[in-house]
């Protein structure tokens, strides 16, 4: 059965961010994500991490003013600089933390720039990220978002994500396969992870429609937890879904799902 981190900004929220450790610890997590550490020093985040026996997964680079709806800048040519110096900050968080990878979200697509350019912009910053991230230790992932939560968003099914990885042309780079984002953009869960089991490096979940936990709508979660277990899957499971009422009232779909 793989490994399931517990992606706390999603899950835990009734508590504040500092105590989802422990929480999670607590409801029986070992592993951590979220989407950025960025406004606590990242010493305070590895003692929480120490004190409650968690591995840090996964974290984002920074990606622009989530506050004002940016989704990342990946893809802007006029934040370059702001990405690359995103890119140090990332790694001096994942030193201190043990983070062995960072994903990178595209962001959603600038509006009055033509379709080459951005392109050429996500796949620069990527290679860029690639090459720094390997030199320190990190594996870089990217995410496929899908546009009715994210209208906009660049990257957006799988084919094109492996058409932008074959143009980066790094080793150190390979997908983030969210299960809900892509059950909403091209289905064909199953088969998409086998085929592209080599290039994926890390999964997270929700269910749909909604968003909740496993067990609260269309997707088989039982059947793809097994398929992963049949592929040999070594990597995490992020639980980046919205709880339908409360965090722990919602954790039961673990044991339903044979996932403790």
């Amino acid at each position: 059965m793989p490994r399931f981190a517990a992606n706390l900004s999603m899950l835990f929220t009734e508590v504040d961010f500092l105590d989802r450790f422990a929480a999670a610890a607590k409801a029986g997590f070992t592993g951590a994500e979220y989407l950025f550490p960025y406004d606590f020093p990242a010493e305070t985040i590895q003692q929480q991490l120490k004190n409650n026996g968690l591995e840090q997964v996964l974290f984002n680079l920074p990606a622009g003013d989530w506050a004002k709806g940016e989704r990342g800048i990946a893809c802007h040519p006029d934040r370059v600089e702001e990405f690359r110096t995103g890119v140090d900050t990332a790694i001096a968080y994942a030193k201190v933390l043990g983070n062995t990878q960072i994903n990178c979200l595209a962001g959603i697509r600038p509006q009055g720039v033509d379709c080459a350019t951005v392109e050429k912009t996500f796949v620069d910053n990527l290679k860029y990220a690639a090459d720094k991230l390997q030199a320190a230790g990190i594996r870089l992932v990217m995410e496929m978002i899908n546009t009715r939560d994210i209208p906009g968003f660049y990257l957006t099914t799988t084919k094109q994500a492996l058409d932008i990885r074959e143009k980066v042309g790094s080793a150190n780079l390979f997908l983030q396969y969210d299960i809900y984002h892509m059950q909403i953009m091209e289905g064909d869960l199953a088969r998409t992870l086998e085929s592209q089991f080599a290039v994926i490096n890390h999964v997270q979940l929700a269910d749909n429609p909604g968003r909740h936990e496993p067990g609260t709508g269309e997707i088989n979660y039982r059947f793809l937890f097994e398929h992963l277990d049949r592929l040999g899957y070594q990597g995490w499971v992020g639980c980046e879904y919205k709880p339908a009422t409360s965090t722990e009232a919602g954790l039961g779909w673990m044991k339903s799902h044979n996932a403790l």
